[in-house]
Formats: structure tokens, C-alpha cells, sequence
């Protein structure tokens, strides 16, 4: 029944999505040059992967440090700011791979740092809009926006699809949240250690027995003998004095 009123919602707004879109597209075309279209691997139901489609919104990199808020166009933040970037997603629920309402699909390399709990949001198709988009968008950090999508995951049902359109509206028409500070959403959960890891590294290790190693015996260094002591001076023979001659040289002891 959900797909069925995807398909429905899809065909409805594609009678006007699809004029907006060629528009939008010659645009784009015009002020950035191709592609006009953005893919971008994303994680879908049950951990799938597929190319979500967006509308370009930022310029070629004109070198390859450049950060990405400088790149975007005038058109592109227009786009962003009236969601109108995300029209070519429509294909991707025409297609299965994403419904109108769910949580919104993340990076592959997002989806790996999920928990076991986490990995609850992926047990439906992610959507075009969801409940954490309208319960904050991009302004809340990655966990609130976890756990409003895990609320929703367990409390899915009509009525509550239709409050999300109809504070989707709202959100359209006073957009906000629509990128975090800085660009980047605060709070992702960061990488965790296997269990059995976690585990190896909190017991206790046993320490390794010390065996008494016998301290070595000094060295012994051979000097020279003039090192050691002086050096025995043998017996003068008597001779017969003599005055010593004049102006000899007396030697200075070393």
C-alpha cells in the first residue's frame, strides 16, 4: 500500500516536476556546463547501495583544495535553499530505491560507524523527506537525527506519513536548517572497536615471570704499564761528578 502511494505522489508531482526540471536543467547547463545531474552512492533498505540523482549545484573545482562552499553557484544555492536540487530523486522512487517518506539515505562510509541499534533505520526505504528533516533537517547533530528516525522506523503509519507532508510543506515554504554550521553535522558517531577487541584489551594480562639475571662481572681493562704506576726506576750507577757545562738546558718533568 506505501508503494502504491509512492507511485501515486510520484506521478502526481512529476505532472509539474517534469516542465520545473527541463528548466532548471537548460540553467544549469548554461551557468555551470554539464553534467547537470549529480550521482552520488548512497545507503538504502536493508543496507543496498544505490546512485542517488540530484540537480548540480557547485562549479568544477578550480584547484583540487578548493573547499566546496566557494563552488556553489547562485543557481545552486537557490536550488538548495528551495530543496529543488533533490526534483531528479523522484526517479529514484519511481525506480524502488527511495519512498516519499523515510529517513534520509546516508553515505556508505556513514553507515558503517552505525550501531547494531543504528542500523535500525535502514529497515525501510530511505525517503524523500522523513521526520528528522522536518524535526530539525541539518541544524541537530547526527544522534538526534538517528534517533528521530529510529522513532519514526517504529512508528511509522499513515497518518503519521501525512503530518510529515504536510510539515514538509511548512518547511518548503520557510526553509531552514538546511546546512549545518560549517558545513558539516556535528555528533557523528565515531568509529568503535570490535567487541572482541574491546574485550582483548580490557583483561587482565598476566605478567611474565622475572628471572634474576646474574649482573656481569666488570671488565677488565689492560693499560699501558705507565698507567698504572710508575714505572721502577733501576739503580744509578756512581760516577764521577762533573760541573755541569754552562747555559745547558734543564728538561721540565711531564
Amino acid at each position: 500500500m506505501k508503494r502504491g502511494g509512492d507511485l501515486a505522489i510520484t506521478v502526481l508531482t512529476g505532472i509539474v516536476a517534469i516542465p520545473l526540471g527541463l528548466v532548471i536543467a537548460l540553467l544549469i547547463r548554461c551557468t555551470m556546463g554539464g553534467p547537470v545531474l549529480f550521482r552520488q552512492t548512497r545507503t538504502g533498505l536493508l543496507g543496498k547501495e544505490f546512485e542517488i540523482l540530484k540537480f548540480r549545484t557547485m562549479r568544477d573545482k578550480r584547484f583540487p583544495e578548493e573547499p566546496d562552499a566557494p563552488r556553489i553557484t547562485r543557481l545552486g544555492e537557490l536550488l538548495r535553499r528551495t530543496s529543488l536540487d533533490e526534483l531528479p530523486q523522484l526517479w529514484n522512487v519511481a525506480r524502488g530505491e527511495m519512498g516519499v517518506i523515510g529517513p534520509r539515505p546516508t553515505l556508505p562510509e556513514q553507515v558503517v560507524h552505525y550501531s547494531r541499534r543504528q542500523r535500525g533505520r535502514l529497515d525501510v526505504r530511505p525517503g524523500l523527506t522523513g521526520w528528522a528533516q522536518v524535526r530539525g533537517r541539518n541544524s541537530i547533530t547526527w544522534p538526534e537525527r538517528i534517533e528521530l528516525d529510529l522513532w519514526y522506523v517504529r512508528n511509522r503509519s499513515l497518518g503519521l506519513d501525512l503530518r510529515i507532508l504536510l510539515l514538509t510543506v511548512k518547511v518548503l515554504l520557510n526553509p531552514a536548517g538546511i546546512t549545518a554550521a560549517g558545513g558539516v553535522n556535528p555528533g557523528f558517531p565515531a568509529p568503535t572497536e570490535p567487541a572482541d577487541t574491546a574485550a582483548a584489551s580490557a583483561a587482565p594480562v598476566a605478567a611474565a615471570p622475572v628471572t634474576a639475571v646474574p649482573e656481569p662481572a666488570p671488565a677488565v681493562i689492560g693499560l699501558p704499564r705507565q698507567a698504572t704506576g710508575p714505572r721502577p726506576v733501576p739503580p744509578l750507577r756512581a760516577r764521577p761528578s762533573r760541573p755541569a757545562p754552562v747555559g745547558a738546558a734543564v728538561e721540565e718533568a711531564s
